[in-house]
């Protein structure tokens, strides 16, 4: 997988991200050493999952201030916040296929909020993921 730097063009949630001046890392490990425990455990699980199932093509970028996966399109992004931590699926329609794995979770507009010391299930990742994948690699298609 390549490593890219991506533009600042602001944090996602401005005021509410963790990690410490988000809008000027330029790099995803950057943003992860400015997050504290127990989200940074957590938000490296996140990431390890979701490395583990992207095109080898796949870069990792700050986009919004935010850890971004991007590979024929925007895939997904993650953060951590003050009392939770987001995996940006950036596809509603993607989160309602899904409806009955995320019973339980907090969600709004291709948003799965979690707490800051629990992650998502790791096959729970990888399914959303390969989702979005396949997602995009369809829509290129067209």
């Amino acid at each position: 997988m390549k490593k890219a730097v991506s533009s600042t063009r602001g944090s996602a949630a401005k005021g509410k991200a963790v990690a410490k001046s988000n809008a000027k890392v330029k790099t995803v490990d950057e943003y992860l050493a400015g997050v504290p425990e127990p989200a940074r455990s957590t938000l490296d699980k996140v990431r390890a999952a979701i490395r583990s199932v992207v095109p080898p093509e796949t870069t990792e970028v700050i986009s919004y201030g935010i850890p971004t996966f991007k590979g024929k399109g925007m895939m997904v992004s993650y953060a951590a916040f003050t009392n939770h931590c987001s995996l940006f699926v950036l596809s509603g329609s993607l989160l309602e296929s899904f409806k009955d794995e995320l019973k339980g979770y907090q969600l709004s507009k291709g948003t799965i909020r979690f707490p800051v010391d629990k992650p998502l299930p790791v096959t729970l990742v990888k399914k959303l993921v390969r989702a979005r994948v396949a997602h995009n690699a369809h829509r290129k298609q067209r």
